[in-house]
């Protein structure tokens, strides 16, 4: 199965990631942004403020198509557990809010990114979703780019929320402002049931 782990910057994803190794050795552990030449664009894009919201976008589209391809389906193919530090969620609440407070004329940006997706992508079967408030999480990520600012990942929470109300059997939220420690246990476990079914 697909398990995917959501959240905005600052919730501890890639904490209780790599935390799950102990957990569930035997899992395929992957993320987005990848570390190929697909994921160096988009890490280029991130740090440029500039960046057109619609390439950046396309960027991290074709990253994630690369990604599905090549790590994602093989090892769904092999009978492994994939478990993927962000994933297309990621794309939807975060694009989505970039092009909404961009001068890019494009209506119901959320809809319109997972239109795009719908063509080609492998949904998760499990999400977990880190829940943070947007300025909380701004201050545990430092606000070092354009995705790390209060009023952004207010406006990226909100999209997430509109994400489990659409698929709120998808979704598994997880309080994110408890200690990591009690994050990780709490996402251990819901991995285990989630493998054992």
């Amino acid at each position: 199965m697909l398990i995917t782990l959501e959240g905005l910057d600052g919730s501890g994803k890639t904490t209780v990631w790599t935390a799950l190794r102990d957990r569930v050795p035997d899992a395929t552990f992957t993320r987005e942004p990848t570390d190929s030449w697909y994921g160096e664009a988009v890490a280029r894009s991130i740090a440029t403020d500039d960046a057109d919201p619609l390439a950046e976008l396309f960027l991290l589209t074709a990253d994630h198509a690369d990604h599905l391809s090549g790590t994602v389906e093989p090892a769904l193919a092999d009978g492994t557990t994939v478990i993927s530090d962000r994933y297309s969620d990621s794309r939807f609440a975060y694009q989505a809010a970039t092009i909404a407070a961009s001068d890019v004329d494009v209506e119901r940006p959320l809809a319109y990114i997972r239109e795009i997706h719908a063509a080609f992508s492998r949904p998760p079967d499990a999400t977990i979703y880190l829940d943070i408030d947007a300025k909380t999480a701004a201050e545990r990520s430092g606000r070092t780019n354009k995705f790390e600012q209060d009023g952004y990942l207010a406006s990226v929470r909100e999209n997430y929320e509109r994400l489990i109300d659409a698929e709120p059997d998808r979704f598994h939220r997880v309080d994110a402002t408890r200690s990591p420690e009690e994050v990780a246990a709490r996402v251990g476990d819901l991995v285990a049931d989630l493998t054992e079914n």
